[in-house]
C-alpha cells in the first residue's frame, strides 16, 4: 500500500499533530528503508562475515584484500574429512575447489534484500564463501581416497597356526565411501569456520559372521578337531593322522545363515598323509624306462590300491569333534598310475639330453641320504609342460624312509639335521636341467660357496623350503635317471633333444669379501678352513645347427663362509709386569692370542 494512501487513525489521549509527525517519520524510514534494501552499495554492510572473517564496513577493494589474506591458508591447506570416524584428506588444488573471491565480495556487499535489512538495524550476519567445484576432478579424487577407505566386510574364521593351534579371526565390518554423497558434503562445508572436520557419508557391511559364532565354533570344533590323533583303520591296518595334518586341511566357512560349518579340503589332507599311505595300501607304479642298454625300453604301469582322497576325508570328518580315543575307518581302493602304459609309450623318450655327475668323499652319513633320494627319484617320468617339484615329489625326509642326520647350513652355521648332504643331490639335479635345456622355475644357491660344486651352478633344498622347481618346457617326456658310487651322484635325463649343445660360460668372481672367525661351542660343529665371498655370473648358452640360439644369465652372490673353529675362544694369558724405570711397575699388557686349530675339511 503507498505511504500517501495511509490512513490516519485517532488515537485516544493523542492530539492530531503529533500523530501526523509520527507518520511523517515512519514514512522517512519506511522509504529508507525500502531504498537500502533495493540499492546494494559500494561497502559491506557493518556486522557482516565470511567464515568468521570479519568485512563489514569495508570497501569492496578492502573486503577482497581481508577475505584473500584471511581465506588464503584454509583455501589451500588439505580438506580435513571425517569417515566413519576415520580422517582423511583431500587436496583443494587436485581436487577442483577453489575460491571465487569477486563472487564472493559480491556476495557479503549485496547480501540480498533480507541480510541488508539486517545490517540497517544492527544485526550481525555471516555469509558463506562462494566455492567454484570441477565435479570431475572432485568426483576423481574422492574415488582415490575411497580406494584406500573402502573395505569388504570379513567373516568371522578359525585358522590354525604352525603348532597346530586354533586361532580365532574375528569378522569385520565392511565399508563404503559413499562418493557423491561426499562430494555434496565437501561442496557445502568447504571453508566453513565452524567445521573441523567435514563428516562424510560412509554405507556399512555387515560380515556374515558374529563374534559369538567365531567362539562358537572355536570351542565346539575347532579345538576339539585338533585335540588329539585320529587313527583311521584301512583294512585292518592303522593309518593315524595327526591334529598337524587335520590343521593344515581343516576349513570353518560360513553357511548361508552365518554359522561356521567345518569342511576338510580333501586334496589337502590327502597331501598331508600320502607318504603315510604307503604303509596301508599298495602305490601305483608309473611307466618307466629302462636304459640299462644305452636304449630306452618302456616299462610298463601298475595300478595300486590305496585310500581316495574323498573316503579319507569322509572318515576324518565323521569323528572330527568327537572326543579321544578317536577312531574311523575307511576302504581301499584302486588308484591308477599318474604314467600309465599308453601314455608313456607316446611321450618320445628316446635318447639322453642332458647328465651331470658330482663327487664326494666315501662313506659319511650324508652319502647315505644322497643316494637315497636318488633313488626315490631314479625312473621318474616328468611329462610335456609339467613342473617337477622336488620337495612334493620326494616330501619329508625322515629317518623311517632311510634319511640319516648329517650336517648341513643353518642359519648360517653348520649343524645336524635328518636329511642333511642332499644339497649335493639337488646340485647334481640343478646342473643335470641347466645342460639339458629345460627350464628352471626356481633354485635357490648356498649361502657360502662349497669348492666341490661349481661356482654360480649349485643349489640347495630343505624341507619344506628351499625348494628345486623346473620345468619340462619342451613337448615330450623327460626320464630322470640317477645312477651312484661310493664317491659319486649322476644325475641323466632322456627325452628329446631340441638343441645341439648348452654350454655354460662362467665370468669372474667379482666384489670379493673375506671372511671371520667363529668358535662354536656345540657338540655337532664342524671346523670349516673359511672362505671369500664374491659375486659371479654365469652364462647359459643354448647352441642349434652350429648357431646360438639365445641366452640366459644367472647371477649369484656368496656371502663369506666363516671359519669355524669348534671350542670356546682361546684365553688371553697376561705377562708379569716388568719393572719401570724408578722402581714402579707399569700397567700389565695382555699376551698374543694363541693360535687357532686348523680347521679340518
Amino acid at each position: 500500500m503507498p505511504l500517501s494512501s495511509l490512513e490516519l487513525v485517532p488515537v485516544p489521549g493523542v492530539p492530531r499533530p503529533v500523530l501526523l509527525a509520527g507518520a511523517g517519520l515512519l514514512g522517512i524510514v519506511a522509504v529508507g528503508l525500502a531504498l537500502a534494501v533495493a540499492v546494494p552499495g559500494e561497502r559491506v554492510p557493518s556486522g557482516v562475515s565470511v567464515s568468521g572473517v570479519e568485512v563489514g564496513g569495508l570497501s569492496r577493494a578492502e573486503a577482497g584484500a581481508r577475505l584473500r589474506e584471511g581465506l588464503q591458508e584454509r583455501a589451500t591447506a588439505p580438506v580435513q574429512l571425517r569417515a566413519a570416524g576415520e580422517a582423511l584428506t583431500l587436496e583443494p588444488a587436485v581436487s577442483g575447489l577453489s575460491l571465487d573471491l569477486p563472487a564472493t565480495v559480491e556476495r557479503a556487499v549485496s547480501g540480498g534484500p533480507l541480510g541488508r535489512a539486517a545490517a540497517l538495524v544492527g544485526a550481525d550476519r555471516e555469509v558463506s564463501p562462494v566455492v567454484e567445484v570441477d565435479e570431475v576432478a572432485l568426483s576423481a579424487q574422492l574415488k582415490q581416497v575411497a580406494a584406500g577407505f573402502d573395505r569388504q566386510p570379513v567373516d568371522g574364521s578359525i585358522t590354525f597356526n604352525e603348532e597346530a593351534a586354533p586361532v580365532p579371526v574375528q569378522p569385520v565390518v565392511g565399508r563404503m565411501l559413499d562418493v557423491e554423497g561426499a562430494a555434496d558434503a565437501v561442496r557445502e562445508g568447504w571453508l566453513d569456520n565452524a567445521a573441523e572436520r567435514i563428516e562424510v557419508p560412509v554405507e556399512l557391511r555387515q560380515p556374515r559372521t558374529s563374534a559369538e559364532e567365531v567362539q562358537r565354533a572355536l570351542d565346539e570344533v575347532a579345538q576339539p578337531a585338533v585335540a588329539g590323533a585320529i587313527t583311521v583303520d584301512v583294512e585292518g591296518k592303522p593309518l593315524v593322522v595327526e591334529p598337524r595334518d587335520v590343521a593344515k586341511a581343516l576349513r570353518l566357512e560360513p553357511d548361508p545363515g552365518g554359522k561356521l560349518v567345518p569342511r576338510l579340503v580333501e586334496p589337502d589332507l590327502y597331501e598331508q598323509v600320502r607318504f603315510r599311505l604307503r604303509a596301508v595300501g599298495e602305490p601305483p607304479v608309473d611307466a618307466t624306462f629302462d636304459v640299462s642298454s644305452g636304449t630306452p625300453v618302456l616299462v610298463p604301469s601298475k595300478d595300486g590300491r590305496s585310500v581316495s582322497p574323498p573316503d579319507l576325508a569322509r572318515a576324518v570328518q565323521g569323528v572330527l569333534t568327537a572326543p579321544a580315543p578317536r577312531t574311523a575307518s575307511a576302504p581301499l581302493s584302486v588308484v591308477a598310475a599318474r604314467v600309465p602304459t599308453a601314455l608313456a609309450g607316446t611321450l618320445g623318450v628316446r635318447e639322453m639330453i642332458g647328465t651331470f655327475t658330482t663327487r664326494h668323499p666315501c662313506c659319511r652319513p650324508r652319502v647315505q641320504n644322497i643316494h637315497r633320494i636318488a633313488d626315490i627319484l631314479d625312473g621318474y617320468v616328468v611329462l610335456p609342460g609339467e613342473e617337477f617339484n622336488l620337495n612334493a615329489v620326494v616330501g619329508p625326509r625322515d629317518e623311517a624312509r632311510g634319511f640319516l642326520p648329517a650336517p648341513q647350513i643353518l642359519e648360517g652355521e653348520f649343524v645336524d639335521a635328518v636329511g642333511g648332504g642332499i644339497s649335493q643331490f639337488a646340485t647334481t639335479l640343478f646342473n643335470a636341467v641347466f645342460f639339458s635345456g629345460l627350464q628352471d622355475v626356481t633354485h635357490t644357491p648356498h649361502s657360502y660357496y662349497i669348492s666341490r660344486y661349481p661356482p654360480g651352478r649349485e643349489a640347495t633344498v630343505s624341507f619344506p623350503k628351499p625348494d628345486l622347481i623346473f620345468k619340462n618346457d619342451s613337448p615330450n617326456g623327460v626320464l630322470i635317471d640317477t645312477s651312484h658310487t661310493g664317491t659319486s651322484i649322476t644325475v641323466t635325463f632322456w627325452g628329446t633333444k631340441r638343441f645341439d649343445e648348452v654350454k655354460a660360460l662362467a665370468g669372474p668372481r667379482t666384489r670379493l669379501r673375506d671372511f671371520e672367525t667363529r668358535y662354536v661351542q656345540r657338540p655337532d660343529c664342524t671346523r670349516t678352513a673359511g672362505e671369500r665371498g664374491f659375486d659371479i655370473a654365469v652364462t647359459r648358452v643354448f647352441v642349434d645347427g652350429g648357431v646360438e640360439v639365445r641366452r640366459e644369465e644367472f647371477q649369484t652372490r656368496y656371502l663369506p663362509e666363516p671359519r669355524f673353529i669348534c671350542g670356546p675362544p682361546p684365553r688371553s694369558k697376561a705377562r708379569r709386569p716388568s719393572p719401570s724405570p724408578g722402581g714402579t711397575r707399569g700397567p700389565a699388557s695382555p699376551a698374543p692370542a694363541s693360535p687357532a686349530p686348523a680347521p679340518s675339511g
